[in-house]
Protein backbone atom coordinates (compact mmCIF):
# COMPACT_ATOMS: atom_id res chain seq x y z
CA UNK A 1 0.00 0.00 0.00
CA UNK A 2 2.82 2.31 0.59
CA UNK A 3 3.94 1.48 -2.44
CA UNK A 4 0.95 2.43 -4.85
CA UNK A 5 0.00 5.34 -2.42
CA UNK A 6 3.43 7.37 -2.26
CA UNK A 7 6.32 5.97 -3.72
CA UNK A 8 4.31 5.19 -6.93
CA UNK A 9 3.20 8.41 -7.45
CA UNK A 10 6.55 10.02 -7.23
CA UNK A 11 8.37 7.81 -9.35
CA UNK A 12 5.34 8.12 -12.22
CA UNK A 13 6.10 12.14 -12.26
CA UNK A 14 9.68 11.00 -13.48
CA UNK A 15 10.19 9.65 -17.24
CA UNK A 16 9.65 5.97 -17.13
CA UNK A 17 13.28 4.79 -18.31
CA UNK A 18 14.64 7.95 -15.10
CA UNK A 19 12.53 5.97 -12.41
CA UNK A 20 13.74 2.37 -13.88
CA UNK A 21 17.31 3.74 -13.31
CA UNK A 22 16.20 5.24 -10.05
CA UNK A 23 14.93 2.45 -8.36
CA UNK A 24 17.80 -0.61 -10.23
CA UNK A 25 20.62 1.97 -8.91
CA UNK A 26 19.04 2.22 -5.30
CA UNK A 27 18.54 -1.62 -5.32
CA UNK A 28 21.97 -2.05 -6.21
CA UNK A 29 23.62 0.55 -3.31
CA UNK A 30 24.08 -1.79 -0.67
CA UNK A 31 22.64 -5.73 -1.74
CA UNK A 32 23.75 -6.28 2.60
CA UNK A 33 21.52 -3.66 3.82
CA UNK A 34 18.45 -4.11 1.46
CA UNK A 35 18.37 -8.00 3.13
CA UNK A 36 19.32 -6.27 6.40
CA UNK A 37 15.85 -4.48 5.86
CA UNK A 38 13.72 -6.31 3.78
CA UNK A 39 14.86 -10.13 5.74
CA UNK A 40 12.52 -12.51 4.96
CA UNK A 41 9.68 -10.73 4.35
CA UNK A 42 8.50 -11.47 1.02
CA UNK A 43 10.26 -14.62 0.98
CA UNK A 44 7.78 -17.60 0.36
CA UNK A 45 7.71 -21.29 -0.80
CA UNK A 46 4.58 -22.26 -0.59
CA UNK A 47 4.60 -25.44 -2.67
CA UNK A 48 7.89 -26.42 -1.54
CA UNK A 49 10.77 -26.93 -4.02
CA UNK A 50 9.40 -27.18 -7.64
CA UNK A 51 12.06 -29.17 -10.04
CA UNK A 52 11.91 -27.65 -13.54
CA UNK A 53 14.43 -28.39 -16.86
CA UNK A 54 16.58 -30.14 -14.06
CA UNK A 55 17.08 -27.18 -11.47
CA UNK A 56 15.17 -26.55 -8.22
CA UNK A 57 12.94 -23.31 -7.51
CA UNK A 58 11.91 -21.94 -4.10
CA UNK A 59 8.57 -20.71 -5.62
CA UNK A 60 7.26 -20.34 -9.05
CA UNK A 61 7.09 -16.56 -9.32
CA UNK A 62 10.26 -14.76 -11.37
CA UNK A 63 11.23 -11.55 -12.16
CA UNK A 64 11.62 -11.43 -16.58
CA UNK A 65 14.35 -10.23 -18.34
CA UNK A 66 14.80 -6.17 -18.96
CA UNK A 67 14.74 -5.43 -15.53
CA UNK A 68 18.24 -5.97 -14.89
CA UNK A 69 19.90 -6.27 -17.95
CA UNK A 70 23.78 -5.61 -16.92
CA UNK A 71 22.82 -7.82 -13.37
CA UNK A 72 23.50 -4.87 -10.95
CA UNK A 73 21.30 -5.30 -8.95
CA UNK A 74 20.55 -9.41 -8.39
CA UNK A 75 21.41 -9.63 -5.15
CA UNK A 76 18.93 -7.19 -3.89
CA UNK A 77 16.12 -8.18 -6.25
CA UNK A 78 16.21 -11.82 -4.89
CA UNK A 79 15.39 -10.73 -1.34
CA UNK A 80 11.68 -9.32 -3.03
CA UNK A 81 10.85 -12.96 -3.03
CA UNK A 82 11.66 -14.31 -6.77
CA UNK A 83 11.75 -17.89 -7.12
CA UNK A 84 13.85 -16.55 -9.88
CA UNK A 85 14.99 -13.68 -11.71
CA UNK A 86 16.13 -14.08 -15.92
CA UNK A 87 18.92 -10.97 -16.34
CA UNK A 88 19.85 -9.52 -19.86
CA UNK A 89 19.15 -9.20 -22.81
CA UNK A 90 22.52 -8.82 -22.75
CA UNK A 91 24.50 -9.23 -26.59
CA UNK A 92 28.12 -10.04 -27.17
CA UNK A 93 28.82 -6.12 -27.84
CA UNK A 94 28.13 -3.85 -26.06
CA UNK A 95 25.39 -1.41 -27.27
CA UNK A 96 23.67 1.53 -26.21
CA UNK A 97 19.97 0.56 -27.43
CA UNK A 98 18.14 3.17 -29.01
CA UNK A 99 17.38 6.75 -29.05
CA UNK A 100 16.22 7.68 -25.35
CA UNK A 101 12.56 8.60 -24.96
CA UNK A 102 11.98 4.33 -25.58
CA UNK A 103 9.97 3.97 -22.23
CA UNK A 104 6.64 4.90 -22.15
CA UNK A 105 3.67 4.29 -19.64
CA UNK A 106 0.33 3.78 -20.23
CA UNK A 107 -1.48 3.90 -16.79
CA UNK A 108 -4.83 3.62 -17.85
CA UNK A 109 -4.07 -0.21 -19.47
CA UNK A 110 -1.68 -0.44 -16.74
CA UNK A 111 0.99 -1.45 -19.59
CA UNK A 112 4.44 -0.01 -21.15
CA UNK A 113 5.49 0.61 -24.33
CA UNK A 114 9.36 -0.04 -24.81
CA UNK A 115 11.99 0.19 -27.85
CA UNK A 116 15.33 0.08 -25.48
CA UNK A 117 16.56 -1.98 -27.87
CA UNK A 118 18.82 -4.48 -25.75
CA UNK A 119 20.92 -1.81 -24.22
CA UNK A 120 23.55 -3.48 -22.05
CA UNK A 121 27.01 -3.13 -21.43
CA UNK A 122 28.08 -6.38 -23.31
CA UNK A 123 28.15 -10.24 -21.98
CA UNK A 124 32.00 -9.95 -20.65
CA UNK A 125 31.17 -7.03 -18.68
CA UNK A 126 27.68 -9.09 -17.38
CA UNK A 127 29.44 -12.18 -16.49
CA UNK A 128 32.33 -10.47 -14.56
CA UNK A 129 30.04 -8.66 -12.40
CA UNK A 130 27.62 -11.37 -11.84
CA UNK A 131 30.59 -13.73 -10.85
CA UNK A 132 31.24 -11.93 -8.07
CA UNK A 133 27.57 -11.51 -7.38
CA UNK A 134 25.60 -14.03 -7.83
CA UNK A 135 21.96 -13.83 -6.03
CA UNK A 136 20.37 -16.38 -4.12
CA UNK A 137 18.06 -17.63 -6.48
CA UNK A 138 17.83 -19.48 -9.88
CA UNK A 139 20.04 -17.34 -12.17
CA UNK A 140 18.59 -17.57 -16.13
CA UNK A 141 20.36 -15.00 -18.72
CA UNK A 142 19.00 -13.76 -21.87
CA UNK A 143 20.95 -13.73 -24.61
CA UNK A 144 19.64 -11.58 -28.06
CA UNK A 145 21.41 -10.28 -31.00
CA UNK A 146 24.28 -7.54 -31.62
CA UNK A 147 22.64 -5.04 -33.84
CA UNK A 148 25.80 -4.73 -35.65
CA UNK A 149 25.73 -7.79 -36.28
CA UNK A 150 23.92 -9.00 -39.34
CA UNK A 151 20.90 -10.92 -39.21
CA UNK A 152 22.82 -13.86 -41.39
CA UNK A 153 26.03 -13.93 -39.16
CA UNK A 154 23.90 -14.32 -35.52
CA UNK A 155 24.92 -17.75 -34.78
CA UNK A 156 28.30 -16.58 -33.99
CA UNK A 157 27.16 -13.90 -32.16
CA UNK A 158 24.85 -15.65 -29.78
CA UNK A 159 27.64 -18.79 -29.43
CA UNK A 160 30.48 -15.79 -28.17
CA UNK A 161 27.37 -14.60 -25.70
CA UNK A 162 26.81 -18.26 -24.56
CA UNK A 163 30.47 -18.76 -23.59
CA UNK A 164 31.03 -15.78 -21.78
CA UNK A 165 27.34 -16.47 -19.76
CA UNK A 166 27.88 -19.97 -19.48
CA UNK A 167 30.22 -20.17 -15.80
CA UNK A 168 27.29 -17.58 -14.40
CA UNK A 169 24.06 -19.01 -15.66
CA UNK A 170 22.08 -21.09 -14.38
CA UNK A 171 19.47 -21.51 -17.82
CA UNK A 172 19.74 -19.49 -20.52
CA UNK A 173 16.98 -18.13 -22.47
CA UNK A 174 17.27 -17.43 -26.20
CA UNK A 175 15.57 -14.02 -27.28
CA UNK A 176 14.48 -14.05 -31.07
CA UNK A 177 11.36 -12.04 -30.31
CA UNK A 178 12.08 -8.84 -29.40
CA UNK A 179 10.64 -6.34 -31.43
CA UNK A 180 12.85 -3.74 -31.58
CA UNK A 181 16.30 -5.16 -32.65
CA UNK A 182 15.70 -4.97 -36.74
CA UNK A 183 15.01 -8.60 -37.96
CA UNK A 184 15.55 -10.02 -34.72
CA UNK A 185 12.41 -12.04 -35.37
CA UNK A 186 13.11 -13.24 -38.43
CA UNK A 187 15.30 -16.18 -36.23
CA UNK A 188 11.95 -17.45 -35.10
CA UNK A 189 11.65 -19.03 -38.59
CA UNK A 190 11.86 -22.60 -38.34
CA UNK A 191 15.32 -23.01 -40.67
CA UNK A 192 16.36 -19.69 -39.14
CA UNK A 193 15.82 -21.96 -35.70
CA UNK A 194 16.86 -24.81 -36.33
CA UNK A 195 20.53 -23.40 -36.98
CA UNK A 196 20.98 -21.18 -34.26
CA UNK A 197 19.71 -23.96 -32.03
CA UNK A 198 21.89 -27.00 -33.04
CA UNK A 199 24.70 -24.49 -33.12
CA UNK A 200 24.17 -23.56 -29.49
CA UNK A 201 23.91 -27.08 -27.91
CA UNK A 202 26.65 -28.31 -29.67
CA UNK A 203 29.05 -25.48 -27.89
CA UNK A 204 26.74 -26.37 -24.94
CA UNK A 205 27.85 -29.74 -24.93
CA UNK A 206 31.44 -28.74 -25.50
CA UNK A 207 31.45 -26.42 -22.90
CA UNK A 208 30.20 -29.10 -20.51
CA UNK A 209 33.26 -31.18 -21.96
CA UNK A 210 35.86 -28.64 -20.98
CA UNK A 211 34.82 -29.79 -17.09
CA UNK A 212 32.54 -27.37 -16.22
CA UNK A 213 30.00 -30.46 -15.61
CA UNK A 214 27.07 -29.46 -16.74
CA UNK A 215 25.21 -28.67 -20.00
CA UNK A 216 22.91 -25.68 -18.98
CA UNK A 217 19.04 -25.78 -20.34
CA UNK A 218 18.31 -23.74 -23.18
CA UNK A 219 14.94 -21.86 -23.47
CA UNK A 220 13.78 -19.95 -26.04
CA UNK A 221 11.56 -16.64 -25.55
CA UNK A 222 8.64 -16.35 -28.13
CA UNK A 223 6.68 -13.75 -29.46
CA UNK A 224 3.27 -13.20 -28.93
CA UNK A 225 2.27 -12.23 -32.66
CA UNK A 226 3.45 -15.52 -33.99
CA UNK A 227 0.32 -17.56 -35.98
CA UNK A 228 -0.60 -21.44 -34.28
CA UNK A 229 1.21 -22.71 -37.60
CA UNK A 230 4.40 -20.80 -36.80
CA UNK A 231 4.42 -21.96 -33.10
CA UNK A 232 3.76 -25.48 -34.18
CA UNK A 233 6.88 -25.29 -36.11
CA UNK A 234 8.56 -23.61 -33.43
CA UNK A 235 7.81 -26.89 -31.15
CA UNK A 236 9.00 -28.99 -33.57
CA UNK A 237 12.23 -27.39 -34.06
CA UNK A 238 12.69 -27.15 -30.60
CA UNK A 239 11.51 -30.79 -29.70
CA UNK A 240 14.40 -31.71 -32.30
CA UNK A 241 17.52 -29.53 -30.48
CA UNK A 242 16.41 -30.69 -27.23
CA UNK A 243 15.41 -27.29 -25.85
CA UNK A 244 14.64 -27.46 -22.07
CA UNK A 245 11.72 -25.01 -22.24
CA UNK A 246 9.84 -21.96 -23.94
CA UNK A 247 9.14 -18.58 -22.62
CA UNK A 248 5.82 -16.83 -23.79
CA UNK A 249 5.31 -14.64 -24.46
CA UNK A 250 7.47 -11.76 -25.63
CA UNK A 251 6.16 -7.79 -25.91
CA UNK A 252 3.81 -7.55 -28.87
CA UNK A 253 3.52 -4.75 -31.62
CA UNK A 254 -0.38 -4.92 -31.39
CA UNK A 255 -2.07 -1.83 -30.24
CA UNK A 256 -6.16 -3.19 -30.34
CA UNK A 257 -8.00 -2.76 -27.47
CA UNK A 258 -6.40 -0.10 -25.27
CA UNK A 259 -8.02 2.55 -22.66
CA UNK A 260 -5.02 5.34 -23.88
CA UNK A 261 -5.78 7.78 -26.59
CA UNK A 262 -5.18 6.30 -29.89
CA UNK A 263 -2.93 9.84 -30.35
CA UNK A 264 -1.36 9.71 -27.31
CA UNK A 265 0.06 5.48 -28.22
CA UNK A 266 0.76 6.95 -31.51
CA UNK A 267 2.67 9.77 -30.44
CA UNK A 268 5.10 7.05 -28.52
CA UNK A 269 5.83 5.60 -31.70
CA UNK A 270 7.23 2.18 -32.06
CA UNK A 271 8.10 -0.73 -29.68
CA UNK A 272 6.98 -3.27 -27.73
CA UNK A 273 3.77 -3.64 -25.63
CA UNK A 274 3.83 -5.28 -22.14
CA UNK A 275 1.08 -5.38 -19.02
CA UNK A 276 -2.37 -6.24 -18.82
CA UNK A 277 -3.49 -5.80 -22.56
CA UNK A 278 -0.88 -8.78 -23.28
CA UNK A 279 -2.40 -11.41 -20.73
CA UNK A 280 -5.45 -12.46 -22.55
CA UNK A 281 -2.88 -13.47 -25.58
CA UNK A 282 0.12 -14.81 -23.30
CA UNK A 283 -2.72 -17.38 -21.76
CA UNK A 284 -4.00 -18.15 -25.54
CA UNK A 285 0.02 -18.76 -26.53
CA UNK A 286 1.03 -20.91 -23.54
CA UNK A 287 -2.47 -22.80 -23.60
CA UNK A 288 -1.32 -23.43 -27.63
CA UNK A 289 2.36 -24.80 -26.42
CA UNK A 290 0.92 -27.00 -23.88
CA UNK A 291 -0.85 -28.78 -26.31
CA UNK A 292 1.24 -28.80 -28.63
CA UNK A 293 3.99 -30.35 -26.71
CA UNK A 294 0.97 -32.33 -24.56
CA UNK A 295 1.94 -31.12 -21.99
CA UNK A 296 6.11 -32.48 -21.85
CA UNK A 297 7.84 -29.20 -21.79
CA UNK A 298 8.15 -26.98 -19.00
CA UNK A 299 6.62 -23.43 -20.17
CA UNK A 300 7.02 -20.58 -18.24
CA UNK A 301 4.32 -17.71 -18.64
CA UNK A 302 4.84 -14.01 -18.80
CA UNK A 303 2.20 -11.03 -20.04
CA UNK A 304 0.23 -9.48 -17.63
CA UNK A 305 1.21 -10.71 -14.26
CA UNK A 306 -0.09 -8.44 -11.49
CA UNK A 307 -1.98 -10.92 -9.10
CA UNK A 308 -2.08 -14.20 -7.89
CA UNK A 309 -5.17 -14.50 -10.02
CA UNK A 310 -3.13 -13.95 -13.14
CA UNK A 311 -0.59 -16.14 -12.11
CA UNK A 312 -3.28 -18.78 -11.80
CA UNK A 313 -4.83 -18.03 -15.74
CA UNK A 314 -1.33 -18.62 -17.01
CA UNK A 315 -0.49 -21.67 -14.61
CA UNK A 316 -3.94 -23.20 -15.72
CA UNK A 317 -3.43 -22.88 -19.16
CA UNK A 318 0.13 -24.30 -19.39
CA UNK A 319 2.60 -22.64 -17.42
CA UNK A 320 5.10 -24.25 -15.00
CA UNK A 321 6.82 -20.89 -13.93
CA UNK A 322 5.63 -17.62 -14.22
CA UNK A 323 7.58 -13.88 -14.73
CA UNK A 324 6.80 -10.27 -13.79
CA UNK A 325 7.99 -7.28 -15.25
CA UNK A 326 5.61 -4.51 -16.17
CA UNK A 327 3.75 -6.13 -13.29
CA UNK A 328 6.51 -4.97 -10.42
CA UNK A 329 6.38 -1.48 -11.72
CA UNK A 330 2.98 -0.87 -11.09
CA UNK A 331 2.26 -3.17 -8.05
CA UNK A 332 5.61 -2.22 -6.26
CA UNK A 333 8.26 -5.18 -4.25
CA UNK A 334 5.87 -6.71 -2.57
CA UNK A 335 4.65 -8.47 -5.96
CA UNK A 336 6.25 -11.45 -5.65
CA UNK A 337 4.70 -12.53 -2.22
CA UNK A 338 1.50 -11.55 -2.61
CA UNK A 339 1.71 -13.70 -5.84
CA UNK A 340 2.69 -16.66 -4.11
CA UNK A 341 0.53 -16.25 -1.27
CA UNK A 342 -2.63 -16.10 -2.93
CA UNK A 343 -1.55 -18.70 -5.83
CA UNK A 344 -1.43 -21.13 -1.98
CA UNK A 345 -5.27 -20.31 -1.72
CA UNK A 346 -6.12 -20.47 -5.21
CA UNK A 347 -4.51 -23.88 -5.99
CA UNK A 348 -5.88 -25.29 -3.06
CA UNK A 349 -9.89 -23.96 -3.18
CA UNK A 350 -9.55 -25.22 -6.94
CA UNK A 351 -9.03 -28.74 -5.55
CA UNK A 352 -5.48 -29.58 -6.55
CA UNK A 353 -3.03 -30.95 -3.72
CA UNK A 354 -0.18 -29.80 -5.43
CA UNK A 355 0.98 -26.50 -8.24
CA UNK A 356 1.94 -29.33 -10.78
CA UNK A 357 -1.58 -31.17 -10.58
CA UNK A 358 -3.13 -27.94 -11.78
CA UNK A 359 -0.64 -26.85 -14.46
CA UNK A 360 -2.90 -27.48 -17.83
CA UNK A 361 -6.07 -27.50 -16.34
CA UNK A 362 -7.93 -25.24 -18.55
CA UNK A 363 -5.23 -25.71 -21.64
CA UNK A 364 -8.30 -26.90 -23.87
CA UNK A 365 -10.13 -23.60 -23.37
CA UNK A 366 -7.81 -21.14 -23.38
CA UNK A 367 -6.47 -22.15 -26.46
CA UNK A 368 -9.11 -21.04 -28.44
Amino acid sequence: MLYRSLLRPLLFRLPAETAHELALHSLSFSPGLTRVLVGDRFSRSPFGKLRRFGLTFSNPVGLAAGFDKDGIALESLATLGFGFIEAGTVTYHPQPGNERPRLFRLPLDKALINRAGFNNEGAKEFAKRVGRHKPDCVLGVSIGKSKVVAVEDAVGDYLKSLELVYPVADYVAVNVSSPNTPRLRELQRPDELEELLRALQLRNKELEAKGSGHVLPILIKLSPDLSHEELESIVEVAQRNNVAGLIATNTTTERAGLRTPTETVQAFGAGGLSGAPLRRRAAQVIATLYKLTSGTMPLIGVGGIFTAEDAWEIISAGASLVQVYTGLIYEGPSIAGNINEGLRRIVSSAGFVSLDEAIGCRATELAK
